[in-house]
């Protein structure tokens, strides 16, 4: 199995319910295999403090188990070097079968219930960008290699220009008073 590039996204929602939008193009992404979903975890919080959890997944559990492999392998590989990746993988695919299964967070799930006030709800999701993959063989084959990556966020556009707009008003404070001199 190949795997695209992962994203972790948290989402809030004031009132607590989505019309329907979100899991229409979410579901036309899918569709066109732009990104499946990994994970999804969606918990409401009613004004009576009442919690109520809803999951998904794109995964089938051979595919769940698949992935939890992947992702224990790579854990083992940073815990304990090569001989950790083999461990690893054998937890991960079991964690994830154990998880699908069950159907049921795990006591080390991380849990947004504290966190939302009454009347909200929040989304964790986890989606694969399978678009990403062709790319990435593409740059590989092209002896291309990865060095970093970032999301950039329109409010971090916002906060550069913010910060350009500072240092030209503080450069033509101080070109006023060294050019304004007689010389």
């Amino acid at each position: 199995m190949t795997l695209g590039p992962v994203q972790l996204l948290v989402v809030g929602f004031l009132g607590g319910e989505d019309s329907g939008q979100i899991r229409a193009e979410l579901d036309r992404l899918r569709e066109h295999d732009v990104v499946r979903l990994v994970d999804l975890v969606v918990v409401r919080k009613g004004e009576d403090g009442l919690v109520e959890r809803v999951r998904r997944t794109d995964l089938s559990e051979g595919e769940a188990e698949e992935v939890g492999a992947m992702v224990g392998a790579l854990i083992g590989l940073g815990a304990a070097g090569e001989e950790g990746i083999e461990a690893g993988a054998e937890l991960g695919a079991e964690r994830a079968h154990e998880r699908y299964e069950s159907g049921e967070e795990s006591e080390d799930t991380w849990y947004v219930d504290d966190a939302i006030p009454p009347g909200t709800a929040a989304a964790v999701a986890i989606l694969e960008h399978r678009w990403a993959i062709p790319l990435r063989e593409a740059i590989r084959d092209a002896g291309g290699f990865h060095l970093a990556d970032a999301w950039i966020h329109p409010a971090d556009l916002v906060a550069i220009g913010m910060l350009a707009a500072e240092d030209a008003e503080r450069e033509l404070e101080g070109g006023a008073s060294t050019n304004g001199s007689p010389g």
